[in-house]
């Protein structure tokens, strides 16, 4: 019992119980009986500052809200500590300090002092991570002080919260992906006008839905403009590959390539939920990452702790692109060689619309190199197709492997953009063609007109 109470001692408090001790010593030995009491006072005051602790059974509840509960990497998030009182008797001093992981910074402290008979106290403080995954906050640990600093006695709660950082969301343009290839087209009308009135799930209004959706009904119930959400049933599917083989990446970090790949997908999947589109990812291994018509929050938990792979091949990943490959077909890819660039190809069906994001993955190992972009810088572009073109491609600054590839793609009918360090998603996307091109097929690399590739 005795060593359980001195191991609350702080510093300050077992430096007065070890000078109370020698001034107690020295008085008896010295006969000197004001040295005398002033060594018990030294003793007395720490044993008793202890004792006083230990008999301070307060009744704390805690509560801890994460606002929101997820958070795209670079962004911040507020916690709010709720502490309660449920005692009838008030506290003493009180040291709070909530646990969290290393990534999102130092542990918040705060001194409370006297919560009275039944009150809160709320506690507040912000997060922020540059690194995806899922973090547990918490628990929050308790110190009992006394008013002297001589005895600290830690108490914890068991509470924990988690808060899931994604990869960062960049807001990619609405008009690359072609309506008529999400299924807008006459034949969809015909379908949608056989659904009753008792299939409509209405949604909010955004900027660029055709007003003759509108749901009149559901606009006046709720008070903003609503449309119907029943036509995306007939909605042909989007399907997204994945490269996230380490072997094809290179960097660390934030700023790796294959970091670039997580968030291209994740700005991808949610584009395409919010196009309303039935969307879904998948990884070079054929795990599907979240699929279908609302699959946004489960992608992006999926990809918050996504890992490189081990594996060296793309057959697999490939397999379920190709039993999914209707309607619009993503693949975000690493270093991809001519050969896989074909098998890759080869997942394009006649009646598909097919678009490929490469990373000139060698601007992130050397970042004074920088791929050809296709962004009207004034150079010729690949041609595409054939060994001539390829070599072309590489005097024009994308490296013969990754042009080799680009050709492949865009004979097939692929639509390319080639990526490199310097090049935001959001940029890069918006030098697709507009809808109305997509729909003509061909070969192209991202950002020139068709008739120059010839």
């Amino acid at each position: 019992m005795l060593s359980s109470w001195l191991s609350g001692l702080t510093t300050r408090g077992t430096s007065f119980l070890a000078a109370g001790t020698a001034a107690t010593v020295a008085g008896l030995v010295l006969s000197e009986r004001s040295l005398l009491c002033v060594g018990v006072v030294l003793i007395a005051l720490p044993a008793f500052s202890a004792f006083s602790a230990h008999r301070a059974r307060y009744r704390l509840s805690c509560s801890r809200i994460i606002s929101p509960p997820r958070v795209p990497a670079g962004h911040t998030a507020r916690v709010t500590l709720q502490l309660r009182n449920v005692s009838k008797l008030p506290t003493g001093l009180l040291l709070a300090e909530d646990t969290i992981p290393y990534a999102l910074g130092t542990r918040p402290r705060y001194v409370l002092d006297n919560i009275e008979r039944r009150g809160v106290r709320n506690l507040s403080y912000t997060l922020r991570s540059d690194l995806r995954g899922k973090f547990e906050v918490g628990p929050l640990q308790l110190r009992v002080a006394d008013s002297f600093g001589l005895v600290e006695i830690s108490r914890s709660f068991s509470a924990r919260t988690s808060l899931v950082v994604t990869p960062r969301v960049y807001p990619l343009a609405r008009t690359m992906i072609s309506r008529s290839w999400a299924g807008e087209g006459d034949g969809r009308s015909r379908l949608a006008a056989t659904a009753g009135e008792d299939d409509v799930i209405p949604r909010p209004y955004r900027n660029g839905d055709d007003l003759r959706r509108v749901h009149w009904r559901s606009t006046a119930r709720y008070g903003e403009l609503m449309v119907r959400r029943e036509e995306q049933r007939w909605r042909n599917r989007a399907a997204v590959l994945l490269d996230t083989r380490a072997s094809v990446h290179v960097g660390s970090g934030p700023s790796s390539s294959f970091e670039t790949a997580v968030s291209a997908a994740a700005s991808i999947g949610v584009h395409l939920a919010q196009e309303g589109l039935a969307g879904q990812v998948i990884n070079d291994q054929g795990t599907s990452l979240g699929a279908g018509m609302l699959f946004e929050d489960m992608l992006l938990d999926a990809l918050a702790v996504i890992k490189p792979s081990r594996g060296r091949d793309l057959s697999d990943g490939l397999k379920a692109l190709r039993m999914a490959s209707s309607g619009v077909v993503i693949a975000v890819m690493g270093d991809l060689t001519a050969a896989e660039a074909e098998h890759l190809a080869a997942c394009r069906t006649e009646a598909s619309q097919a678009i490929a994001l490469l990373l000139a993955v060698r601007t992130w190992a050397d970042p004074s190199r920088t791929a050809h972009q296709g962004n009207g810088s004034g150079a010729d572009p690949p041609a595409p197709g054939g060994g001539e073109a390829a070599g072309a491609a590489a005097r024009d600054g994308i490296p013969e492997e990754l042009a080799a590839a680009v050709a492949a793609l865009g004979t097939a009918g692929w639509h390319v953009i080639v990526v490199d360090a310097s090049m935001p998603l959001d940029i890069a996307w918006e030098q697709l063609p507009r809808a109305a091109e997509m729909l003509v097929p061909g070969a192209t690399l991202a950002g020139h007109d068709p008739a120059v590739l010839a």
